[in-house]
């Protein structure tokens, strides 16, 4: 028994490592839909960076895994705890001032003159969207998010080999 332990022991580290890495660091992560269209496409691979909200906060526009119930959902973060966030005309408004969106989206005529429900973002929660607002599930229907159901940040593609990069 103890030479099988020893003639494996180096196979027996690295699953272990890996098993850690996957559970705590970084693990893939599949596209689910077409919510996040033009950016992100059905199926597309992604790594999400569990490590990187424990270092860093959350910023607007980061691409986000959420935990909505029994399912990880993947959005963009728009609005951040303190925030009144608003549309007119399907231009983004925080706080009353215009903010450029640098992502291709696909606009949704019923985002004119929208405002979020109770005004402003909670403290300790985020508001986020699709890319595809006309076929997203997102805080609009779903509501905020809390902190603690963001399981990180997703910025690059692996999969399709096509697709490779980084996604803003």
């Amino acid at each position: 028994m103890k030479n099988i332990i020893k003639e494996n022991l180096v196979y027996i580290i690295i699953i272990i490592l890996v098993i850690l890495i996957k559970s705590f660091v970084v693990t893939p992560v599949r596209v689910r839909g077409r919510s996040m269209l033009n950016t992100l496409k059905n199926n597309d691979i992604m790594i999400l960076n569990k490590l990187s909200y424990k270092i860093h906060d959350i910023e607007r526009f980061d691409i986000v895994v959420v935990k909505n119930n029994n399912e990880l959902i993947i959005k963009r973060v728009i609005g951040l705890p303190g925030e009144k966030i608003s549309y007119k005309n399907n231009e983004l408004y925080v706080n009353g001032k215009k903010v450029k969106e640098n992502f291709k989206r696909v606009k949704d005529e019923d985002l004119d003159d929208y405002t979020i429900e109770g005004e402003v973002v909670p403290e300790g929660y985020y508001f986020v969207l699709g890319d595809n607002r006309p076929e997203s599930a997102d805080s609009r229907i779903i509501g905020f998010i809390k902190k603690d159901n963001i399981s990180g940040k997703c910025s690059y593609t692996i999969f399709p080999f096509s697709r490779i990069g980084k996604k803003k």
